[in-house]
């Protein structure tokens, strides 16, 4: 760990307030990183003593140093120029048409949208002619030669023209690294890819019509400054005003270190932790971050129990909780499909303020028939919840909690309707927060739309989960970054809750998108059929370095900093044999995320 890293971290932790033990000093964390894991001590025992899990290790992991943050220096220049399809290079079987040549200035300003966008309408174009003749198999392609002038994130504008909604892919040098749908009334239109980042000098970019014929007049090339929009100015006060000063402290160390480094987070498939192991013995890093979800099975909970148990062993080991639900619907056909269900939410909304009532209340509306049974069923298992989650208030462990994710889709029966939805958000928000007094939880939206954007007041923390091909570059994903930031506003942490591959660190510093946390998926995202780390989504060298990057806090420095078990001053239960326990709509200019999970 880098020696500013050190400092800055121990900075922020020591602004923790009540709740937590001071972190240590900046001399004894300095100290403390020079040695390994195995070697460092906190007050209340080793880092491995803390971090042990219940999958024991046959053979000590290798460790790796610290690599730093890495990308080429970047020097804004102003550009606009301007690369005629005609001169570009072609598949077989393309043609240039067109003789008219465009009078006037076709190009008008560029709006501040990290998706295509249509930007003017005109029949003409520029230059000798245009390129058409794509086949509809996806084969044919135009390459553009561009010659950046200086090392920055471009904004890149294709004029094309279809009479059909057509799916195009871009790549740079050889690699993929966006795909649009263009318009389908026939005009010359910008389609503008915003923020690709480009060295100095020459490079490739290649337009490849998937599904349709098209007409390419020019590609624009021209210096980007949305990505200069992004800010990092979070609140640190959670939303609801009785939290307790775990949550308080945990917000606080997020916000302190939002734009600064990234935390680490792995799913687990189990309550032996086989991902986090398998993370350790291949990078020597544990994620401070353990994700999971409560799953309920119809109207039982029973094996909700042992999810529990491991978030709260989780967190004496000195790491983060962060909490979904998996929830089936309570009804006679559940499930947590919509097309599995006959559950619909629409027909359990109310006008009649049920937050705060007890059981005994709302019991005696639904027996009088003012609210129907599909409203009953969602508060016994709203209640159920809180038992489970109440379990952990008492233990002393915050959660990052993440309810109803995803609902911009429809695979999910809280999806579809985002009235209904909204409405079901704000419930469990006030009967968690009013009546169960719930004040641990640090509660993260999932919406990703503006359409199923909920009460500001309700949420700390705006997520999104975004799976890719593992064909494709995952990069930084800043554009969903940017867009998301635009829905909910600079005073929210924009973080990556799910993920099939985890993004370049390097490249988010690079690209101002610097997420507060993510949360790499289970399954084939990590593992393969033998038990061993999958490179299909992610190389091994790549997952090394990002984990002993300078740029993420992984559980060591984590507990270095804010001293271990002792996070827990107040946590007495003993450790029981059992620990804890499935699971995308912006669209963007890269991707639509949807769900993913196993």
């Amino acid at each position: 760990m880098r020696l500013n890293k050190i400092f800055a971290l121990a900075v922020t932790a020591l602004s923790v307030t009540a709740g937590l033990t001071s972190c240590q000093s900046k001399n004894t964390v300095e100290k403390a990183s020079e040695i390994s894991i195995s070697e460092s001590e906190t007050d209340t025992g080793t880092v491995t003593d803390i971090i042990e899990t219940s999958a024991v290790s046959t053979s000590p992991p290798e460790t790796y140093p610290d690599f730093p943050i890495s990308y080429p220096e970047i020097e804004k220049k102003s550009t606009g120029d301007l690369y005629e399809a005609e001169f570009a290079r072609l598949s077989e079987g393309l043609k240039i048409e067109g003789t008219e040549e465009l009078d006037g200035d076709t190009e008008s300003e560029t709006s501040s949208s990290t998706n295509p966008v249509k930007e003017n309408d005109t029949p003409a174009f520029s230059g000798d002619g245009y390129v058409t003749g794509f086949k509809p198999d996806g084969s044919s392609f135009i390459v553009f030669d561009i010659d950046a002038p200086s090392n920055q994130h471009y904004d890149l504008s294709f004029s094309i023209a279809s009479e059909h909604l057509v799916n195009c892919k871009v790549s740079l040098n050889g690699s993929e690294i966006s795909s649009f749908k263009t318009m389908n009334d026939g005009e010359f239109t910008l389609i503008t890819l915003y923020g690709v980042f480009l060295v100095k000098g020459q490079s490739e970019i290649e337009l490849r019509a998937a599904d349709g014929n098209i007409k390419i007049d020019y590609l624009k090339l021209a210096d980007n400054t949305s990505l200069s929009e992004i800010k990092y100015d979070a609140t640190n006060e959670p939303v609801n005003k009785q939290a307790g000063e775990s949550a308080k402290a945990l917000l606080n160390f997020l916000t302190e270190n939002y734009g600064k480094y990234t935390l680490t987070g792995q799913y687990a498939s189990s309550p032996e932790n086989e991902e986090i192991e398998l993370i350790y013995q291949t990078t020597g890093k544990y994620p401070v971050i353990r994700f999971s979800a409560l799953h309920n099975s119809g109207n039982s909970f029973d094996s909700t129990f042992r999810d529990i148990d491991a978030c709260a062993d989780w967190y004496k080991k000195g790491g983060i909780v962060s909490l979904m639900w998996y929830w089936e619907s309570p009804s006679k056909k559940s499930s947590v499909y919509a097309k599995e269900t006959d559950f619909v939410l629409a027909d359990a909304v109310t006008d009649i303020d049920i937050a705060t009532l007890t059981q005994e209340e709302i019991r005696g509306l639904y027996g009088e028939g003012r609210i129907s049974e599909q409203c009953y069923g969602l508060i016994l298992d709203i209640d159920n919840m809180a038992g489970q989650l109440m379990s952990l208030k008492n233990r002393g462990v915050p959660v990052l909690w993440r309810p109803l994710h995803e609902s911009a889709g429809e695979w999910f029966w809280w999806g579809g309707d985002t009235e209904a939805y909204k409405w079901l958000w704000n419930l469990m928000y006030r009967r968690f927060t009013d009546y169960f007094e719930l004040d641990n939880l640090i509660w993260v939206w999932n919406g990703q739309s503006e359409s199923t954007l909920v009460d500001k007041s309700t949420f700390d923390i705006a997520s999104l989960d975004i799976y890719m091909s593992s064909e494709k570059d995952y990069g930084s994903r800043y554009e969903q970054f940017l867009a998301l930031q635009k829905i909910v506003g600079e005073d929210k942490l924009i973080a990556l809750s799910e993920c099939s591959e985890i993004p370049d660190i390097d490249a988010s510093f690079r690209d101002n998108s610097v997420w507060s946390f993510f949360g790499l998926w289970y399954g084939k995202y990590i593992k393969n059929e033998n038990g061993e780390f999958s490179e299909e989504f992610m190389d091994k060298d790549s997952f090394i370095r990002i984990y002993n990057s300078d740029g993420v806090i992984s559980l060591d420095e984590y507990i270095t900093l804010c001293g271990g078990n002792e996070l827990i001053p107040q946590y007495e239960t003993e450790r029981t044999t059992s620990v804890s326990t499935d699971f995308s709509t912006i669209s963007t200019s890269t991707e639509t995320t949807e769900y993913s999970g196993e």
